[in-house]
């Protein structure tokens, strides 16, 4: 991909690879290749890419930035619309997400439209004389008309819950459309998933659009993002994100094939923000945002007074200097005339708020915000934050069954969590905590793994974590977000003292009570003397981590070459008869299943049909993703099982999965 070309929704590019003759679909991967090299002339908003003496591809996005339409990208030669230019400077744009398109359908932006319902809203909010007794009472109304999100779990607003009706005919036939071709890419592995089978997943992913089928349609498009990373070697390409990408295709639409009635599989179509009402929300901390394609910033997040998490973000192209800069930039929210270091301290009452379905807080025209004191961490909604153990967080956190979307259970999982620690020392490199809980000795706690929430040496997290690896027994108050890939591993973003004990920081006053780990740098000053610090048990190794110890990593293994070979890679161990010993190896470590799944992927990839004259015919694409399907989600499961096992206290030597994960 060429990042300097517009994004081109994926229905535009799927009928200009069906345009193409057989013989020029040949030719078309290293044409991609090529002209994704090439200098992008830019004239406003159109954008020309020279490709020969006699053709160049004009692309002219809409107004939303997006090609939606095939008549906005032309090219000069004589083969033209039906030529090879222009389905390769289409195959070389990056692939528009589902809620652009949105927009460009609609044609208006995100935050117009927010602004515009806000402004509905307010108008039938100031004609409420009990709201503004409400404000006067120091209470936060909600408009009358805004737009709140529902709890996880409760029905719409309005209407009572009822039976999840099955999906209809257009979308079974959709989903049906989606398996086919994710079967076939999985089939044919990242080396022979060009541009031609992506562009039969693009068809079938903007066929279930239409259908509805929002959810399926955002996997297709992770799906085609990830095989393109992988092609082109991209440094930001990791091969688990796209066996997960392709794993919730095809589970997903598998069970709407089925006519699964779950709502769940559908999806909703969501706009990038949304009307939020009237909300008071409180600083907790800030972090700095560093990316691998140079962008930099910083998201200070905050909490509503019912317990919502939200976040002000302040990212654009810059770097580590920008990240830096950031922490003290001036909010752009409404006239509140704080900045984010302030914010992190203190707190906002907003009127007319935008929301992403993220929790992002917009700037848009008609938001209002008002400076208002700050809480400590003790008091109000981050005070319930403190009383739960970390075991029920992760149990509520990780504990999705199979079918869940996951993009809203990765969002639940980076939500930020509250704990109590003390430190007990490093071991290989790692910062070891125990967590403290009231009424349990303290060498009874769990053991965490502290990793830095960023390590580039600019920041202020390294530093910070040698500060604190050098005083073992200090307690601190926590705040950080889980790590849900590795074994009991919380990536702290702030501290702040712990009531009750003089063991603990001893910050200055103009810090408000906590110190945020990527900006606020921790002295000496700001520790108690060596001599007040309780002895702790010195650590000889760090805690146990069944995940690495099982040998579900074989498992993993054959599940992920099957995705960057191919199904001839998948059957390898079948044609030698395992001689590296997978299945004997997850038999002996209790991963009777696993073995199973193995042995059964392996087989189905090498089987061939044979006729009455004994020659091979076609192998059965379905047969084999439904054999890598099993294998992909028992992983997933039986990995998770593991990982929430070292978050319970005592010994994790022996943790497996209390029951197998469904299949």
């Amino acid at each position: 991909m060429n990042a300097e070309l517009p994004p081109v929704a994926p229905d535009v590019v799927a009928a200009a690879v069906e345009s193409l003759t057989s013989r020029l679909r040949k030719k078309l991967d290293a044409a991609i290749e090529g002209y994704a090299a090439l200098p992008v002339g830019t004239e406003g908003a159109v954008r020309r890419v020279r490709c020969g003496e006699d053709a160049e591809v004009v692309l002219t996005p809409g107004p939303s930035g997006t090609v939606t339409d095939a008549g906005q990208a032309v090219c000069s030669c004589l083969l033209a619309p039906r030529c090879l230019h222009r389905a390769a400077v289409l195959g070389a744009c990056p692939v528009a997400d589902a809620e652009t398109l949105v927009e460009a359908e609609t044609g208006a932006a995100t935050d117009a439209d927010a602004d515009a319902a806000n402004a509905n809203a307010n108008a039938n909010a100031n004609a409420n004389a009990n709201a503004g007794n409400a404000v006067a009472d120091g209470a936060v109304p909600v408009p009358s008309g805004s737009v709140v999100p529902p709890a996880e779990g409760d029905p719409p607003s309005g209407r009572a819950e009822s039976e999840p009706s099955p999906p209809t005919e257009a979308q079974i036939a959709a989903a049906r459309g989606l398996w086919t071709a994710a079967a076939a890419v999985l089939g044919a592995g990242v080396p022979a998933a060009g541009a031609v089978p992506q562009a039969e997943l693009l068809r079938a992913a903007h066929t279930a659009r239409l259908a509805g089928l929002h959810r399926a349609e955002a996997a297709a498009l992770r799906v085609v993002r990830g095989l393109r990373g992988a092609r082109a070697r991209h440094d930001g390409h990791r091969l688990a994100d796209l066996v997960a990408a392709l794993s919730e295709l095809l589970l997903t639409s598998g069970l709407l094939a089925r006519a699964e009635p779950d709502g769940s599989l559908l999806g909703t179509a969501r706009r990038a923000y949304r009307p939020g009402g009237s909300l008071r929300v409180r600083g907790v901390c800030r972090e700095p945002v560093l990316s691998a394609t140079g962008y930099g910033g910083v998201v200070t997040h905050v909490v509503g007074d019912d317990g919502r998490w939200f976040s002000v973000a302040d990212v654009k192209p810059g770097g580590v200097a920008r990240a830096r800069g950031a922490g003290t930039a001036t909010v752009m929210i409404g006239s509140g005339g704080l900045d984010h270091a302030q914010l992190a301290r203190g707190g906002l009452l907003i009127a007319g708020a935008t929301l992403s379905p993220e929790g992002r807080l917009g700037a848009g025209k008609g938001v209002r915000a008002t400076p208002v004191a700050g809480l400590p961490w003790a008091s109000g909604p981050l005070g319930a934050l403190f009383a739960r153990p970390l075991e029920e967080i992760v149990a509520e956190r990780l504990g999705g069954a199979p079918g869940v979307d996951p993009e809203r259970a990765e969002q639940r999982a980076r939500e930020l969590v509250g704990c109590d620690l003390v430190v007990a020392g490093t071991a290989d490199g790692q910062l070891i905590a125990r967590e403290i809980r009231a009424g349990r000795p303290d060498d009874e706690g769990v053991l965490i793994r502290l990793a830095p929430a960023n390590g580039h040496p600019d920041l202020a997290h390294t530093a910070n974590f040698r500060q604190l690896a050098a005083r073992p027994g200090l307690r601190l108050r926590v705040i950080g977000r889980l790590e849900p890939e590795r074994a009991a591993t919380l990536r702290p973003l702030a501290v702040a003292p712990l009531p009750g004990t003089g063991a603990t920081l001893r910050l200055p006053a103009g810090w408000d009570g906590h110190a945020d780990l990527g900006y606020d740098r921790l002295e000496g000053a700001h520790f108690p003397p060596s001599e007040e610090l309780p002895a702790v048990t010195a650590l000889t190794e760090p805690p146990p981590d069944p995940l690495a110890e099982a040998p579900l990593w074989r498992l993993r293994r054959l599940v992920e070459v099957a995705v960057s070979g191919g199904r001839r890679a998948a059957s390898e161990p079948a044609r030698d008869g395992d001689r590296g010993g997978a299945g004997a190896a997850l038999r002996r470590g209790g991963f009777r299943t696993a073995a199973d799944l193995a042995t059964g992927l392996a087989a189905e990839a090498d089987r061939r049909s044979r006729d009455v004259f004994g020659r091979t015919g076609e192998a059965d694409p379905d047969a084999y993703a439904r054999a890598w399907l099993a294998a992909a989600v028992y992983l997933t499961g039986a990995e998770r099982a593991l990982i929430q096992a070292t978050w319970r206290p005592g010994p994790a030597t022996d943790a497996r999965p209390t029951a197998e994960p469904v299949r």
